[in-house]
């Protein structure tokens, strides 16, 4: 059951990614080409904004994407925070998606993008314990797939061939360190009083030496 689940909600986002845009009357929501180059760049921006005192600089990490920057694979609907805890199930068959919430981010973009992302939570059962500690879905029961079989399922039902994912998993970490950081910004600067985002330094602090072993090939 577990396994049938994870792939339905797989199925959905590669249903998203297939939808014409220009039928559905969304073509307007991009910017055309260079979706990559705007999400590495913006981001960067975003997170020399929200950096902290106590915040690690990232800086190796922005170097090696803007570095290592690859062409667009095609422009699609994208989602942008796509996670099985952003998915609506039906009540009478709950391995069935009847819906996706969430759309505020939802643009025309490169859909490895929107995989990375989602892949950023996709905390899995043999992952060590700094990062089970930031898992918010159940990516890791018995069942799940691993996130290099969500990449190979899904290259397999689009078609698409890639030589490596890193790029897309790195810049999806990255992404997520960026928002934490945000959100901890917010907190140390005394904008919010919620104690839950005390730690979020330490949040933002072990992604970036998780992007650091991946541009390693340490995994």
């Amino acid at each position: 059951d577990t396994r049938s689940l994870c792939i339905n909600v797989i199925d959905k986002l590669i249903e998203l990614h297939q939808v014409d845009v220009k039928a559905a009357g969304l073509d307007s929501l991009g910017k055309g080409d260079g979706y990559v180059a705007r999400q590495i760049n913006g981001w960067s921006d975003r997170y020399l904004k929200a950096k902290t005192d106590d915040a690690t600089d990232f800086q190796t990490v922005m170097d090696w994407l803007k570095a290592n920057m690859p062409e667009d694979v095609g422009q699609c609907l994208i989602h942008n925070d796509f996670r099985l805890d952003n998915v609506v199930l039906e009540t009478q068959n709950p391995l069935n998606v009847i819906g996706v919430l969430d759309w505020e981010m939802a643009t025309i973009g490169d859909p490895l993008m929107d995989l990375g992302n989602s892949l950023a939570y996709w905390v899995q059962a043999d992952d060590e314990p700094q990062f089970q500690m930031m898992r918010r879905q159940p990516t890791h029961l018995a069942g799940m797939l691993t996130r290099d079989e969500v990449v190979a399922y899904y290259l397999e039902k689009t078609g698409r061939s890639l030589d490596s994912f890193v790029f897309y998993e790195v810049y999806g970490l990255f992404r997520l360190a960026v928002i934490i950081q945000q959100i901890y910004y917010r907190y140390y600067h005394g904008q919010t009083q919620d104690k839950r985002f005390a730690g979020f330094a330490h949040a933002a602090r072990y992604l970036e030496t998780r992007c650091l072993r991946l541009i390693k090939g340490e995994g």
